[in-house]
């Protein structure tokens, strides 16, 4: 039998089929934005934008009605001053909330750590010095076993933290015996425990150095996040952990690392609330949490992690310092505060949903 024949084709007959088409290079339908749509790309590349534009407007009105009384060194300073132990506190909180957490437990922990300072030297006798690293070390330690309940045994954030916001604070008021210690007292045997009640004076205006290390903890914190590789990590991890897990981020040190230093942030603020109020007190800085939680919120953090800057946090905790001690100034009912702090909170979070809508 004859093999049959078969019929080759030349390798370049699918060329034919090209030599009708288009040689017009593609184009795509590049539509002109609104400006609506413009704004709303901006925010969502600079996060801490909103915060910024409210805490200018902000600044601008309590500015005209109360005029010099309210835009002097002095006045503007002792927002500074107010704001110092949310600010610190409120960066700890913007770590955890990054990673798509929350952490109750801020200001439980902040307080803890200042009575282990206190108590350490005066009922002890142990050297400030000495006192103050238990201190911080208390707080690192809270902070890790957050951390290593949320990373290893997968327990929501929020459940942790409220756990050992109620352990710890049963702990501070069993330890002190609800005890204060007071001002003179520090003064005269443990002066370093109120170090950062201490201030500078350029004219009229006062910085503490609690207004000071805050400052340098948000920048330091900026750079951090954002130049290096911890940082984008960080964000990694509350954007999408299960991603960030494929390329290679140990998802469970992250976490257990970020809770770990929020718990030593925390203890510093510990520190630096013994400075400003000059004494230790274990009722102290009982809201801390909620104030840490709204000033990340106004300063556009999202609750949702992976987005927001360290930056928009300060703007948010300065924000609640100008309407408070604005709104004292022209003499309203403190309450009209929280009212309008509470409209500021839902707007924020409405905004953050708007901006979402662009990378979706």
């Amino acid at each position: 039998m004859s093999e049959p024949q078969t019929t080759k084709q030349p390798f370049n007959d699918y060329e034919k089929v090209l030599s009708g088409s288009a040689t017009q290079v593609a184009s795509f339908d590049t539509n002109d934005k609104t400006a609506i749509q413009k704004f709303q790309h901006f925010l969502h590349s600079s996060p801490a934008a909103v915060a910024l534009i409210v805490l200018v407007l902000s600044l601008a009105v309590f500015g005209a009605i109360l005029g010099s009384k309210f835009f002097s060194a002095f006045t503007l300073t002792l927002i500074l001053q107010q704001v110092a132990i949310v600010g610190i506190v409120g960066a700890a909180q913007t770590l955890v909330i990054l990673t798509a957490g929350i952490d109750l437990s801020v200001g439980a922990i902040m307080v803890l750590s200042s009575v282990v300072m206190g108590q350490f030297v005066f009922r002890y006798g142990l050297p400030a010095e000495l006192a103050v690293l238990c201190g911080l070390g208390v707080g690192a330690f809270c902070g890790f076993i957050n951390g290593l309940l949320v990373s290893r045994m997968k327990l929501p954030p929020f459940i942790v933290t409220l756990g050992m916001w109620q352990i710890v604070l049963a702990s501070n008021f069993l330890y002190s015996a609800n005890e204060t210690i007071r001002s003179q007292d520090i003064g005269a045997t443990a002066p370093l425990l109120q170090f950062f009640g201490n201030n500078i004076r350029f004219g009229g205006a006062v910085f503490t150095y609690g207004v000071i290390v805050m400052v340098v903890l948000v920048l330091v914190l900026w750079y951090v996040l954002n130049h290096t590789a911890w940082g984008r990590h960080v964000y990694a991890v509350g954007d999408d952990p299960d991603a960030a897990e494929l390329a290679g981020v140990n998802v469970s040190r992250m976490l257990i690392s970020v809770y770990t230093l929020s718990g030593l942030i925390c203890a510093l603020a510990g520190w630096a609330l013994i400075g400003r109020i000059g004494s230790v007190s274990p009722t102290a800085g009982q809201f801390a949490n909620i104030e840490s939680i709204t000033a990340v919120v106004i300063g556009g953090i999202s609750l949702f992690g992976g987005r927001g800057s360290i930056l928009g946090m300060l703007f948010g905790a300065l924000i609640v310092g100008v309407f408070q001690l604005g709104l004292r100034l022209i003499g309203t009912d403190p309450q009209w505060t929280y009212l309008l702090i509470g409209v500021l909170i839902i707007a924020a979070v409405a905004i953050d949903q708007w901006i979402r809508k662009v990378a979706g």
